[in-house]
């Protein structure tokens, strides 16, 4: 237990189990009540009130204004996030403010996320449900009033082979799914030997009818070969990186793509530039796209997405894909967003692995601090 009581402002409530275990160690915590997010002008007032530690979400900006109201008293940040792009990573090593986030425990989530929002996708699942709702399913016919197109059997492209993309790529076996995989960093050999040799079980005991594969191929080959595309890469602009991947997604390659290919993104919105994929769905450059993550969030009103003459071949989701209980409420920091959350900032404040900030598995920016 902590020698002070610390202060803690979360901008989001995360769960009253949260809270409770801060509270129950002497913490002193306030809870931001709306469920819109706070605005800056509030975050640098608390942080100059001197709180310890700040919970904060993907809808926070937090840099140097945030740092410089927390000299010598803002000692963690805390994000409730598997990213931090609305983190400014210079300004935090730079005012020596540690920030943790809460990777892993959303991989297979969003995993299944992406999986399903294919198979929604393709299937026609929401097309068919508004055709019983408006009363227009009139009878039964083997082709009308329209067909959908299975998984089972067809290509997919993984862009971007780290926790989340093999995830994904480990249910795509179980549908005898043929993979080709694409990342920046190059091949992961281990990873190919791995599942090849699952693949070649499978079909040497009769599980599926067809031997599979996978490899590593050049982007354009992977889209230009596929029938479902997932996304799963990180954002990086020019400059930020050899291989940005801001706007990956773009006039070019969708028209690189299968008339007949499913795109999905579950990685981060700029990936995907938004009117070139509109346009892609309007002329009919692709089969479909299902979409979890923008540009800008929430999705303006007036985005091209919105189109109805699309509607059909377009899903948009509220950047949800680790919204299920026990990814975003669990206290187990194994299991839980929440419980990697607030460990991750009991480990900074309290002064874990004997306050070596490098040691601390959930602090993202260790190398302020070497």
């Amino acid at each position: 237990m902590p020698n002070r009581k610390f202060r803690i402002f979360a901008t989001a409530d995360i769960g009253d189990a949260t809270f409770h275990r801060l509270r129950q160690r002497g913490y002193e915590v306030e809870i931001y009540p709306s469920p819109e997010p706070p605005p800056k002008s509030l975050i640098i007032e608390k942080v100059r009130g001197g709180i310890d530690g700040l919970i904060t979400t993907l809808r926070d900006p937090i840099d140097a204004e945030i740092f410089e109201a927390g000299q010598d008293t803002l000692k963690a940040v805390a994000q409730y996030a598997v990213g931090f792009d609305n983190i400014n990573r210079a300004d935090a090593n730079r005012y020596k403010i540690p920030f943790t986030n809460t990777a892993d425990v959303l991989t297979e989530a969003t995993a299944e996320f992406a999986f399903f929002a294919l198979a929604a996708l393709a299937r026609k699942l929401w097309t068919a449900e508004h055709l019983v709702r408006e009363n227009q399913w009139g009878y039964w016919h083997p082709s009308l009033p329209f067909l959908g197109d299975e998984m089972t059997g067809k290509t997919i492209a993984i862009i971007g082979t780290g926790r989340i993309g093999q995830a994904v790529i480990k249910k795509c076996i179980g549908f005898d799914m043929n993979i080709l995989c694409y990342e920046a960093m190059g091949p992961n050999d281990k990873l190919v030997a791995a599942v090849q040799e699952e693949m070649d079980l499978r079909h040497q005991h009769g599980l599926q009818r067809e031997r599979t594969s996978i490899k590593y191929v050049s982007m354009d080959e992977a889209l230009s070969q596929s029938d479902f595309i997932s996304i799963h890469v990180p954002l990086l602009r020019e400059g930020e990186s050899d291989t940005p991947t801001y706007h990956l997604i773009n006039e070019r390659t969708l028209h690189t793509m299968r008339p007949t290919a499913y795109l999905v993104n579950t990685s981060r919105g700029p990936v995907i530039d938004e009117n070139a994929l509109a346009k892609a769905l309007k002329e009919k450059w692709i089969g479909g796209a299902a979409l979890d993550v923008y540009e800008k969030e929430p999705l303006p009103p007036d985005s091209p997405l919105r189109d109805p003459e699309i509607e059909d071949r377009c899903r948009l989701y509220p950047h949800f894909a680790s919204a299920g209980r026990t990814t975003r409420l669990s206290m187990d920091p194994n299991l839980g967003m929440a419980g990697r959350c607030v460990q991750g900032l009991i480990d900074i404040l309290e002064q874990n692995y004997g306050g070596d900030v490098t040691k601390m598995p959930y602090v993202v920016n260790k190398e302020a601090f070497r």
